[in-house]
């Protein structure tokens, strides 16, 4: 089977993206595991199936690097925008998509050259102050559980240290959790390192990853505004916009079709 693809960066999360909205292609896990792994495959952080949807104008279908089918992930979340948007997906609106993933709707739009916004869900299990590993870490489930933790040495950071003993404190968070990396840069600025659960590694970026240090960087008081700039581990920008109850949040920055191909697939 021979499958076109288009291999999306999301400021730096990449993404094997498929249009399969004509439902001919049946990846199982082991095949999607092999497309996505670096140096042997395309290679990736996940794997993406734009699909039909009956309600929305498409359906997003996620899977972790690891082939298993993964929680929402924000980057792969509007590189799925874009996607659509360059494949003339017809939208509800000119620019803007709503579709769905996991069985929530989601909202988005192609806001400017290579630039999406998407509106996220809203955060749920705020939970400050807990000691793991010797560590204080605060967690949140913006569509995907992760761990915060706070640091003013973030170069030196056990990102795929003490950041994957936690991951795999199931004990703690069921199904395991990302682990974030936080430090506080200016009164509506953070930086941030990621050990996502699925790719079991460190990445360049994570949407979700972003949307809760920011989130939870205001509800503890460690930042002053509503609109917070995140410096990702690749050097781009995510904003993270929200109103004051935190029901509307608003992940935007760069998404672009990395390149084009074709694959065989035993």
């Amino acid at each position: 089977m021979e499958i076109t693809f288009s291999k999306l960066s999301g400021a730096g999360n990449d993404f094997i993206v498929i249009d399969n909205r004509s439902l001919a292609i049946n990846l199982n896990p082991f095949q999607i595991r092999e497309l996505c792994t670096r140096r042997t495959g395309i290679g990736a952080d996940g794997l993406i199936l734009i699909e039909p949807s009956s309600s929305y104008d498409f359906s997003m279908k996620y899977y972790n690097a690891d082939g298993l089918p993964g929680s929402m992930c924000g980057n792969g979340g509007r590189c799925a925008i874009y996607f659509a948007h360059t494949i003339g997906v017809p939208s509800s609106q000119n620019n803007s998509y709503t579709f769905e993933a996991n069985g929530n709707r989601y909202d988005g739009s192609v806001s400017g050259p290579e630039t999406v916004q998407l509106r996220m869900l809203a955060p749920e299990e705020f939970r400050t102050d807990l000691e793991i590993e010797r560590v204080t870490c605060h967690s949140v489930n913006t569509g995907s559980p992760h761990v915060i933790i706070y640091t003013t040495d973030l170069e030196n950071a056990s990102v795929t240290g003490t950041g994957r003993i936690i991951r795999h404190r199931t004990d703690i968070f069921p199904g395991g959790t990302n682990v974030n990396f936080i430090e506080v840069t200016s009164p509506d600025s953070l930086s941030i390192r990621t050990f996502e659960r699925g790719v079991e590694d460190e990445t360049l970026a994570c949407g979700t990853g972003a949307v809760a240090a920011a989130l939870m960087s205001r509800r503890l008081g460690k930042v002053g505004s509503s609109n917070i700039r995140v410096k990702v581990k690749s050097g781009d920008i995510l904003e993270v916009r929200f109103d004051a109850d935190m029901q509307e949040v608003y992940l935007t920055g760069p998404a672009k079709i990395v390149y084009r191909g074709t694959v065989s697939i035993a």
